[in-house]
């Protein structure tokens, strides 16, 4: 049965503000880059749906940060088995970045290589509350599987994020749909099938996996899942805003939970700027304004208004 999530309210007060070099910068798919960077206090502390902002030191065009959601995290032992293990690299961590160059700021980033250095605070907001379910479904357009692979690898049990002390129940399975406009903005989808995922794919131009939408992998889904008890199944989604809004109507007409998380643009990333509110309903029914920063950017999708 679906455990409902708390309100959490996420302060930065654990936040670091750091600068830190790049350690790869490669691309993956089209106009789609991988980032990774050493920094060892936030990929430790980093949960599943959470971000961090990210600037380019000593310029002030593009002046403000922009968020990046944190996609995976790794010690030098996972990404580099052949390093030798020495102290110093058993205290490196990394922590990966997916995004899409769109604007001043990615035009910008996608130029820079290995060794080259970025002003990171972070980790940031309210990620997702890992769910006790029988079935996990992930779901994600354009971009937005940045925010799902740590979700889905812990809810497996093939790995755990932030304080090794967190306790998090397992799902007996994790299915990832993803959508695109088309097959060539897919990139990296074997580290969800490596995770263990069951991948469904869809395409608007049928040039890979279903020929149409994300919501059209969901109908598939549903002709051969067990839907008489919703309550062991729970979906967490991310993209754009259309897409999200229409997942959320698919699942709250088969009365199936579902948490998503927003993106939107932000100043700041620690609550003060109030750029990136929200229009939620709270516990009483009543609407009122969330900051996607710091009480998001994952939010239950029945709460949101679309």
């Amino acid at each position: 049965m679906h455990t409902p999530s708390p309100p959490v309210v996420c302060y930065a007060d654990a936040a670091r503000c750091i600068v830190a070099d790049i350690v790869s910068h490669r691309l993956v798919a089209e106009n789609t880059y991988r980032l990774r960077i050493d920094c060892p206090e936030i990929a430790a502390s980093a949960l599943p749906g959470q971000f961090v902002m990210l600037r380019i030191p000593e310029r002030v065009d593009p002046l403000l940060a922009r968020p990046l959601a944190v996609y995976d995290t790794f010690t030098a032992a996972d990404s580099e088995p052949s390093a030798g293990g020495t102290p110093t690299e058993a205290r490196r961590r990394y922590a990966d970045f997916i995004y899409t160059v769109q604007g001043k700021f990615t035009t910008a980033l996608k130029e820079f290589a290995t060794g080259a250095q970025l002003l990171v605070w972070g980790p940031l907001g309210n990620g997702f509350c890992v769910p006790t379910v029988d079935h996990l479904l992930l779901v994600a357009g354009g971009i937005g599987q940045t925010a799902l692979l740590a979700l889905g690898r812990e809810c497996l049990g093939n790995k755990l994020y932030g304080s090794p002390l967190r306790s998090v129940p397992r799902a007996k399975r994790v299915t990832f749909c993803w959508g695109a406009r088309h097959g060539g903005l897919f990139g990296d989808v074997t580290d969800f099938r490596d995770a263990g995922m069951d991948v469904r794919l869809a395409t608007l131009d049928g040039s890979v996996g279903h020929r149409g939408t994300v919501v059209d992998l969901l109908d598939e889904l549903a002709q051969t899942e067990e839907l008489l008890h919703p309550q062991s199944i729970h979906i967490a989604c991310c993209g754009p805003e259309g897409m999200m809004a229409a997942v959320a109507r698919w699942s709250a007409a088969r009365k199936i939970s579902c948490d998503v998380s927003l993106e939107a643009p932000m100043a700041c990333g620690i609550g003060i700027c109030f750029t990136c509110v929200a229009k939620i309903r709270d516990a009483f029914g009543e609407w009122d304004y969330r900051r996607t920063c710091i009480e998001g950017p994952v939010f239950d999708a029945m709460a949101i208004d679309w």
